[in-house]
């Protein structure tokens, strides 16, 4: 899941910086910018919850292995 939130925030973050450049309305700039700033506990939370999966998953299932630490 912290691609789909990486690509949110980039997603974003290419949207203020366009409707920035294009001096767009700065409602739409607002938006962009709470939307990229609401991400970002978004981006944490799921980090810390792929983390803990792996330790769960672990615990049901001993076959599993963890082949790469990210």
């Amino acid at each position: 899941m912290v691609p789909f939130a990486v690509g949110g925030l980039a997603a974003f973050a290419v949207a203020a910086l366009i409707v920035w450049l294009a001096d767009g309305p700065d409602r739409w700039l607002q938006i962009c910018i709470a939307g990229f700033l609401a991400g970002i506990p978004g981006l944490i939370t799921m980090i810390v919850h792929d983390r803990h999966r792996r330790r769960r998953r672990l615990l049901t299932h001993p076959e599993f292995r963890v082949t790469s630490q990210l």
